[in-house]
């Protein structure tokens, strides 16, 4: 800042010295707030002019300066010059009137558009700014866009490709540690818990956090923490979710394990369920896997199994048959029920304990009606065979034994009458009255307890057995009824 001195007499008077001091800091201070401000550095640099593929738009500087009152062509020819170097801008005409700018031409982005318009008011001297840039339609067979996004995700695939490797590399060495500690958990609860899949259950249960820390740390890695803590917060949120989505699932895996703890049945027993009957093959956590005697695979949902009535044949090895034999009404209903009980006794299927009756259960229409009961070894003999083969025998017996099964009788009443001829041969005159026609003698084979017809009486078991193992099973999952050992 220029000094300012004053020549004094050598009789001054110290009063005005003072007074002139006071003026001249007044006039300095006067001078510093005119002088107008200096730019304190150079303009920021515009992106893009130096020929790099990728432009970008960045705010201009707060003032540009041209020369202290730049008259308007100056200012004209700045900013012209400035927008023709950006190479943003298609006939970039400017001109300056009264301060006022007017700017024209055409951009391909909006971006451009403001930013030039900016420029302008930054400038020395600008008092007002009119943009008639037009931004000019893209095509729509351009696509810079896209390769320029497609180079952006090439960038950042290429930055993070590290963090990835080391991400699948946690993640591979996750899942080893939770099948080992499946497998560890198995053994170690191999003695403690017969049922297979409640180890199954434990080992799993066992795995899961494993599982789930390991996510947890490869998320960290890579560097979602967010997601993460997400991971971490949200898998009881997650866990209700899944189990009402599949509600069924869960039913079927929770009845799964009461079947396979509570056993009422095993692998081979005969059982009924909802009308199915069959012999049973596998339990899963799905279903429960039968085969009938028509050689069908029937597989039940669990659920189902669990809530219905099982009737299950094979559980108690004895059981009780029964079948019904008419005889006349002229017959004596003593002498029928001996005769049908020793075909039962003789019969080498039939259990002597608990031992066989035959009781009268009705007097029917046209006969009295006998309920013959027998007991039998469902495990060694088929229940279907050995009745065939006592209705067999015990109709022999009684028409050997004189004892007449009459058919029910039927009245038919002819109002006008019927005209009836009889004629009678020879041989039906000679024949006593009551006595029937001889019928044919038996074959030696009818009375064996067994005849090829029937199969032989011993069980189906070895049969469904035989044809479930050449089968092929509706799916490969574990069976909860196989032995711990296996």
């Amino acid at each position: 800042m220029p000094s300012i001195e004053l020549a004094t007499s050598p009789d001054r008077n110290p009063r005005r010295e003072r007074a002139v001091q006071r003026l001249a800091a007044l006039l300095m201070m006067i001078a510093c707030a005119c002088v107008p401000p200096r730019s304190a550095g150079a303009q920021e640099a515009i992106p893009g002019v130096d020929g790099e593929d990728q432009e970008s738009t960045s705010a201009p500087s707060e003032e540009v300066n041209v020369t202290p009152q730049a008259d308007d062509d100056e200012i004209a020819a700045r900013l012209e010059r400035i927008l023709l170097a950006t190479e943003w801008f298609a006939d970039a005409r400017v001109t300056v009137d009264e301060g006022v700018v007017f700017l024209e031409g055409s951009a391909a982005r909006d971006e451009h558009k403001e930013w030039a318009a900016r420029l302008a008011r930054n400038t020395e001297d600008v008092v007002a700014v009119v943009n008639r840039i037009e931004v000019r339609p893209g095509s729509i067979w351009d696509l810079s866009p896209a390769w320029t996004e497609i180079r952006l995700l090439a960038r950042d695939l290429i930055q993070a490709t590290p963090l990835i490797l080391v991400a699948i590399l946690l993640l591979g060495l996750t899942w080893l540690a939770a099948i080992l500690a499946m497998q560890l958990a198995s053994v170690l609860l191999r003695r403690r818990m017969q049922s297979v899949l409640l180890r199954q259950v434990a080992a799993r249960a066992v795995a899961v956090p494993v599982l789930i820390l390991g996510i947890y740390f490869v998320l960290r890695v890579s560097g979602l923490t967010q997601m993460a803590a997400t991971v971490i917060g949200g898998t009881g949120l997650l866990g209700l979710v899944v189990g009402i989505a599949f509600r069924d699932i869960a039913e079927n895996f929770l009845a799964s394990i009461l079947i396979s703890t509570q056993r009422p049945f095993q692998a081979g027993d005969l059982i009924e369920v909802e009308g199915h009957q069959g012999f049973v093959q596998r339990v899963t956590t799905r279903g429960t896997l039968l085969m009938t005697l028509q050689g069908n695979h029937v597989q039940i949902p669990n659920s189902t199994i669990y809530k219905s009535t099982i009737t299950n044949y094979t559980a108690n090895p004895k059981l009780r048959l029964d079948f019904a034999v008419g005889i006349d009404y002229g017959d004596s209903v003593s002498e029928a029920q001996n005769v049908a009980l020793g075909v039962v006794r003789e019969h080498p299927a039939v259990l002597d304990d608990p031992e066989p009756l035959v009781l009268v259960e009705e007097l029917g229409a046209a006969t009295v009606n006998l309920r013959v009961q027998f007991w039998i070894d469902g495990h060694n003999y088929s229940p279907y065979k050995v009745r065939s083969s006592l209705i067999r025998l015990t109709k022999l017996a009684i028409e050997q034994a004189g004892l007449t099964m009459p058919d029910e009788s039927r009245e038919v009443i002819f109002p006008k009458g019927v005209p009836v001829e009889l004629s009678r041969s020879a041989e039906e005159s000679s024949r006593p009255p009551g006595v029937d026609a001889p019928r044919g003698k038996p074959s030696p084979e009818e009375s064996e307890a067994s005849l090829p017809a029937e199969g032989g009486l011993h069980s189906e078991r070895e049969e469904i057995a035989d044809q479930a193992l050449h089968s092929r099973p509706p799916g490969e999952a574990i069976d909860l009824l196989a032995e711990s050992g296996e």
